[in-house]
């Protein structure tokens, strides 16, 4: 009887479709799970929500990023931090499951996608999430010196991360929000040759003293396009466990670090605001 319910449910769902500031986004329900949404801008897939079960992570690189919040600190402590890039804030309501009474800000430009987002998909009221429609870079001026412990970078303007997101200015605010031992990872995105993604790992380490790379196998060969996740500090980082974790993903990923990352960058130079440029646009089979 509760299956046949949660089917009718399924099947009286509707499709959101609303025009927002960077495009046009749709929430799409997900079939197989009864309170669960896809977010997509200009058919691009953005963010997945199960409602029921905001700890439940469908897209590979947001769990990627997740090991990364499991580990920033003893399972179950609550932390501080800073989402820049909201979509529909399915990272922020995973440390908010995972990790309760943290306390978190969400920096996403696009009023009207928050908009949509809070009155279709709701935060749990006990969620100590606070959301702030600016600019990623001015919303992370605004944060206190040494206030977070975790800065999660998930940012992108039609596909593609804004150029002002890439330099090593950026990553000196990332740095001066950071308390000392805190974590800064960021989802990169890039295809062959990598220009883009080698020189983000050689920003990342003019500014870091501790650097990982998580990435599909292919991606990091330069076989295909797809996403990287950049994870820094100026601590050690738990680099067997989230080596373990990446490679038992329903989607294996391989972890790279220390000589063979910065081989990887092949003499690529660090990024400043005079130089940056946005991050490539995926190729439209990307989303076939």
């Amino acid at each position: 009887m509760g299956r046949s319910r949660d089917n009718r449910r399924r099947a009286a769902a509707e499709a959101v479709v609303e025009a927002v500031e960077g495009g046009l986004a749709e929430l799409i329900p997900d079939p197989d799970r009864a309170r669960a949404w896809s977010l997509l801008i200009d058919g691009a897939p953005q963010s997945h929500v199960d409602l029921d079960d905001p700890a439940h992570l469908s897209f590979e690189y947001q769990r990627r990023i997740g090991h990364v919040i499991d580990l920033a600190a003893p399972p179950g402590k609550p932390v501080q931090a800073v989402h820049l890039g909201g979509g529909a804030l399915t990272l922020a309501r995973y440390t908010a499951a995972t990790r309760p009474r943290s306390t978190q800000q969400v920096v996403e430009r696009d009023a009207a996608l928050v908009q949509l987002v809070r009155r279709e998909l709701p935060l749990d009221a006990g969620a100590r999430i606070r959301v702030r429609s600016a600019d990623a870079r001015e919303g992370l001026a605004k944060v206190p010196d040494g206030w977070a412990d975790l800065i999660v970078a998930d940012v992108f303007s039609g596909a593609r991360t804004p150029a002002h997101l890439t330099s090593t200015e950026f990553l000196d605010e990332v740095r001066r929000a950071l308390r000392p031992g805190g974590v800064y990872t960021a989802n990169l995105a890039d295809g062959p040759p990598l220009t883009h993604l080698r020189a983000q790992i050689a920003t990342a380490a003019a500014r870091f003293a501790e650097l990982a790379l998580i990435a599909d196998p292919a991606v990091l060969r330069g076989k295909r396009f797809g996403n990287a996740i950049l994870v820094a500090s100026d601590s050690p980082l738990p680099l067997a466990e989230l080596t373990r974790r990446a490679a038992s993903d329903p989607h294996p990923a391989r972890l790279e670090h220390g000589a063979k990352l910065a081989d990887f960058t092949g003499g690529a130079t660090p990024v400043t605001d005079t130089t940056a440029v946005a991050s490539p646009a995926p190729p439209p089979s990307v989303f076939r």
